[in-house]
Order: structure tokens, then C-alpha cells, then sequence
């Protein structure tokens, strides 16, 4: 593991004054001797960049951008990226065709380690991908939305060691008693039952919202 930096660049919430709410996700993972990696990238190209150059997060620095899904809210961001930035590796499940602009194009239906620390649980119920980060504490799970069985998410993550936080779209997520163990949730985007999470695990449920910094 490492000690791992993630920020949320776009979210349907402000946490930082002077950035943009919009619908979509979109966060920076940032690890030790790793490639930076931009999950997700949003709903609008325009509104990532100008989010990204307000946190001070230089396109260029990006190394690889990995999708979790096709829905609009996840990827619309990409083109506008690509313009700016096509010397990236771009991971998309593999339901996801059509990637045009990126140096190189990874299918993902597999779960598969991309680095080091950084893996994938592959296409879940055949829509999404998430990311499993592995630090110091033990497995941080990103997610675009769980449109899969968050028990099939948890599964496959926990394959690479013991799952300690999840950050991201948590959908209609309600079997609660799954994030028992955990120690860090930070429910964004497209999370219904936020309150309930927070007043379940009010020690361990953090704020998401584009410009908050979680480190680990």
C-alpha cells in the first residue's frame, strides 16, 4: 500500500467556493510511483477543465483516465479532456466502444490489476468497473455510480485485500449493514440515501463535493 490523495473534481455538490456543481463525477487518485489517473470525467468538458484549473490540476499531468461506465454523467467530460490531453491511457469496461482520440484504449471485462497498487473489479453486472486502491489502511473503493449489486462490488474488490473505504456514486445503495466494517464513506453524486448513511455512520461518512481532498 502507500498513502493515496484522491479529489474530487466534479460532483453534484460544491465543497470548495468557487467551483462547479454539476451532475456527474469526476475524481483525481493520486499514488506514490504511480501514473496519476482521472476517474471519470463528468457530465461537460468545459466544466471539468475549468473545476481541474481552479484545483490547480494541470491536464497534462494526467496520465491515464479510467471509465467506470457509458452514462453520459461519467464520460461526457472525456472528448473535452482528450482535446486537451490525448497522451493518456483511457480504461473502459468493455460494453464501452468508441473511445476516439486517447494514445491507447484498454477494454476491462476481467478484474485486473493496472498497477501496483491500483485494480479493477472489471465489469460488473455487465455496466460498470470500479477502482480498488490499495494503501496503507486497506483497499479504497472508488465507484461511478454501483449500478451493480454493491455486494458483487464488494466482492470483487475484497480479492485485493480488505476493503476499508468507499468514495463515490452509491445510486440507490440501501442494504447498510455492508458498510459495517468500513472506515471511511464518502457517498457523492448520485447517492439517494446520504442521510441515512450519515446518521448510520455519523464517525465514519465524510462530505463529498467537487474540490474535496480525502487522503488516506
Amino acid at each position: 500500500g502507500g498513502k493515496v490523495k484522491i479529489t474530487l473534481v466534479y460532483d453534484n455538490e460544491v465543497y470548495t467556493e468557487g467551483l462547479r456543481a454539476d451532475w456527474g463525477f469526476s475524481c483525481l487518485v493520486e499514488l506514490e510511483d504511480t501514473p496519476r489517473i482521472l476517474f471519470d470525467t463528468g457530465a461537460n468538458g468545459s466544466i471539468l477543465l475549468s473545476n481541474m484549473k481552479k484545483l490547480g490540476i494541470e491536464p497534462g499531468s494526467i496520465d491515464e483516465v479510467f471509465i467506470s461506465h457509458a452514462h453520459f454523467d461519467h464520460v461526457g467530460g472525456l472528448s473535452g479532456f482528450l482535446d486537451v490531453n490525448s497522451d493518456v491511457k483511457v480504461y473502459v469496461p468493455v460494453s464501452f466502444r468508441g473511445v476516439r482520440g486517447a494514445k491507447e484504449v484498454v477494454s476491462v471485462s476481467k478484474s485486473m490489476k493496472i498497477h501496483e497498487n491500483v485494480f479493477s473489479t472489471g465489469e460488473l453486472d455487465n455496466i460498470e468497473q470500479s477502482m480498488a486502491v490499495k494503501t496503507d489502511k486497506g483497499i479504497v473503493l472508488i465507484v461511478g455510480c454501483s449500478h451493480p449489486k454493491m455486494a458483487h462490488i464488494l466482492k470483487a474488490a475484497s480479492q485485493f485485500g480488505k476493503v476499508y473505504g468507499i468514495i463515490g456514486g452509491l445510486h440507490g445503495f440501501s442494504e447498510f449493514e455492508l458498510f459495517k466494517e468500513m472506515g471511511l464513506i464518502c457517498p457523492a453524486h448520485c447517492t439517494q440515501h446520504k442521510t441515512e448513511i450519515k446518521s448510520l455512520y455519523p464517525d465514519r461518512c465524510i462530505d463529498g463535493g467537487a474540490g474535496r481532498i480525502i487522503e488516506i
